[in-house]
């Protein structure tokens, strides 16, 4: 179970995008700084390489440190970005390409393509790029936030089923109703660093 769900992890994550201007023929733009990628929207706010590492928490403690780095660009095809993770040093094998469409920037709303049928989802609230979805029993939240330089990588995940269920009564003439709280199994984190 323990390697179930870290394949999980590593297999359905998500985080941000980039954009590259089109080169100039007479003389190259000069490029943007790092204030100036800021006052940009997003997904161009967030584009560039990123790198740090993963640790995963289980029981409060640290079980796993896990190099991780995060590529975000804008694709020359498409208008859409590549949202590559690269877990391990092994930066082939440890690859994940994904690709981050807009579906509508004015209510915040992205698709995150895995490139293998998958396609989650994906909210920007407070530039805060957040994902819910659940595979196979579990519940997975994703959350990225831009903070400056840096770039914080949140995932939380547990299982589906309840592990409780409370109210569904009457309380002082009040009709309270089910509430199911879920176990949270797991936690992982990364603040990256933009790579100069």
């Amino acid at each position: 179970m323990k390697q179930f769900t870290l394949y999980i992890l590593f297999c359905f994550i998500l985080s941000a995008c980039s954009q590259i201007e089109s080169p100039s023929l007479e003389k190259p733009p000069p490029a943007a700084s790092i204030s100036d990628m800021d006052s940009m929207p997003f997904p161009q706010s967030w584009l560039g390489n990123w790198e740090g590492t993963l640790l995963i928490y289980k029981d409060n403690k640290i079980v796993q440190e896990v190099p991780m780095e995060l590529e975000m660009l804008h694709m020359d095809t498409s208008a859409n970005y590549t949202w590559a993770i690269i877990y391990g040093a092994d930066k082939e094998a440890g690859r994940r390409p994904y690709e981050l469409a807009v579906i509508d920037a004015s209510k915040g709303q992205y698709l995150l393509d895995e490139k293998n049928s998958i396609k989650i989802e994906s909210y920007l609230f407070d530039n805060k790029l957040m994902s819910w979805y659940e595979v196979m029993g579990n519940q997975i939240l994703s959350i990225q936030e831009k903070r400056g330089k840096q770039m914080i990588f949140e995932i939380i995940f547990g299982s589906a089923e309840p592990v409780s269920t409370t109210g569904n009564q009457q309380f002082q003439g009040e009709d309270i109703p089910a509430v199911n709280t879920f176990p949270i199994k797991g936690y992982q984190k990364a603040v990256l660093t933009k790579k100069e």
